[in-house]
């Protein structure tokens, strides 16, 4: 949320949130399945830049409105979103 409308791919989201990877990409999917973000591959060759494509995502204008109720101290408390919650 430092700066919402920037893409990153899922390492650095990772490394940001401290989520290891079995845990971040199932939840980046249900956000994107809810609209919260989109992603796509970079297209680029593996071989060309010596290490595996990367998939960027980045948060949707909704997608961004949400998550600053969601984490509004003035919410009192965060709002759960059907369906992303496991």
């Amino acid at each position: 949320m430092e700066n919402p409308n920037h893409e990153q791919y899922g390492l650095d989201i990772a490394a940001v949130t401290g989520l290891k990877s079995g845990s971040l990409y199932p939840i980046l999917g249900r956000l994107e399945d809810h609209g919260w973000l989109t992603s796509y591959w970079e297209d680029t060759s593996p071989e060309t830049e010596g290490r595996p494509r990367r998939r960027y995502y980045k948060l949707t204008g909704g997608g961004i409105d949400l998550a600053i109720e969601s984490l509004s101290p003035a919410n009192g408390k965060r709002r759960t979103v059907p369906g992303l919650a496991t």
